[in-house]
């Protein structure tokens, strides 16, 4: 067969097979989802609009609510989808193609997980260049580097969503808090029982409408599988394995590449670099440093792992049941990243729990712990005094399940709130 017939004939399946996706996926429904936030000037600029986020954390309904506020809506085509794995950067143009056939003319594209076919951002490059706007969705962070470098550099902005917040939790569940909850006895009773509950929940939408663990396993499967292993071709998939493993079960404590090197039986710590850089490329974990106004120092120090989700990582993982400090430390990390703090840790003498960075000034200290008792009084206000004295902060902030109180210490106030009051009071609340 002539090669120029038989590439005609791959273009007209491909645009058959098109023609079916979009259409039904047009059919999508937003049953059971709230609006997620994201500030409008990213949905009103000129620029490519990159929504980036670990898989199933709502990327798709927050596209879906930003097409239905647009005037044009038709150009949408998710791309996880199966009948699109033959779907390469050549397609581009038949998929623009029909468009134009099936709806007209328009200036607006949406296009979801656009992360699975390789070189999308010379498609995306061109119709910015055509003045128009184009929003997209992707579960990897290299979305907003690597792959954006050369051809999208400037020509975008950018929009982090993580799993639910508390208050997106509390509206999903259908909890509605008033200024009185917050206060009374009851309703202090009532939210903080939703809080330990969204503790075991986490935040994925569809795990806490179902609360079903095959959901988790799947989701954990589908990042493992397909955005480390296949994306990153990858083949000893028991090392990686039994690192996450090591990592949940280990949560927010401090490790090195060597120690996870010799942990998990890998002879060069590289590696063990290597794999960690893939698992947050997914958003499956994040790691911060010691804050040192060395860099060199900080990539040298041991780092300390959150995971994503409270619900995803205790399934992971081993031993929670003794560690609802870990837990509630991920939690408030999780918070600070979607309000977007920069987050260190201190280590000196004692040891605070977070440093939230602005430029090269340290602008406050944060203490997390499940409850302050004579046990631990002394030992978590160290750390968060020492932290203070050494970035010349006036006030610092710990926080805890059951305890609110204002003190004073030598000439520095320290603020002790609930976590869960200070979630309510979330920004993307």
């Amino acid at each position: 067969m002539n090669g120029f017939v038989f590439l005609q004939i791959i273009s007209i399946n491909m645009k058959a097979l098109l023609k079916q996706v979009i259409f039904d996926q047009q059919k999508l429904s937003l049953k059971n989802t709230i609006p997620r936030k994201i500030p409008k000037h990213l949905i009103d600029a000129p620029e490519v609009l990159i929504i980036s986020g670990v898989r199933r954390c709502g990327k798709s309904v927050l596209l879906h609510q930003i097409r239905n506020q647009q005037k044009e809506q038709d150009y949408f085509l998710n791309f996880d989808d199966d009948r699109l794995a033959r779907f390469t950067v050549d397609h581009f143009q038949d998929l623009y193609e029909l468009f134009i056939e099936l709806f007209g003319e328009q200036m607006t594209f949406y296009f979801d997980e656009i992360q699975n076919i390789p070189g999308w951002e010379l498609f995306i490059r061109r119709l910015y260049d055509y003045k128009c706007k184009v929003f997209v969705t992707g579960s990897n962070a290299n979305m907003l580097s690597r792959e954006l470098g050369t051809h999208l550099t400037g020509r975008c902005v950018s929009h982090e969503l993580y799993p639910l917040s508390f208050p997106e939790y509390l509206q999903l569940t259908g909890v509605t808090v008033s200024e009185p909850d917050r206060h009374s006895t009851s309703g202090i009773a009532g939210l903080t029982r939703h809080f330990n509950q969204y503790i075991l929940d986490g935040g994925f939408p569809q795990f806490v409408l179902t609360r079903n663990n095959d959901y988790l396993k799947s989701l954990y499967e589908s990042i493992l599988y397909k955005d480390v292993l296949v994306r990153n071709r990858l083949t000893n998939e028991q090392e990686m394995v039994e690192m996450i493993y090591y990592l949940a079960s280990n949560l927010a404590t401090l490790s090195s590449y060597s120690s996870l090197a010799r942990t998990i039986g890998v002879k060069h710590p590289e590696t063990v670099k290597n794999y960690l850089g893939f698992l947050e490329n997914t958003y499956l974990i994040f790691q911060i440093s010691k804050f040192d106004f060395s860099v060199r120092k900080q990539m040298a120090n041991a780092r300390k792992t959150y995971f994503i989700d409270l619900a995803l990582v205790q399934r992971i993982g081993f031993g929670f049941s003794e560690n609802s400090g870990r837990l509630l430390e991920n939690l408030v990390f999780i918070e600070l990243r979607r309000r977007g703090n920069e987050v260190f840790y201190h280590s000196g003498k004692g040891e605070c729990d977070f440093l939230l960075r602005d430029g090269n000034k340290v602008v406050q200290a944060i203490q997390v712990c499940h409850t302050l008792s004579d046990n631990n009084h002394k030992r978590e206000l160290a750390g968060l005094l020492e932290a203070m004295e050494l970035h010349n902060l006036n006030e610092g902030l710990i926080l805890t399940t059951n305890q609110e109180e204002q003190m004073t210490v030598s000439d520095k106030v320290i603020h002790v709130e609930l976590v869960w009051k200070w979630l309510l009071d979330s920004p993307a609340g």
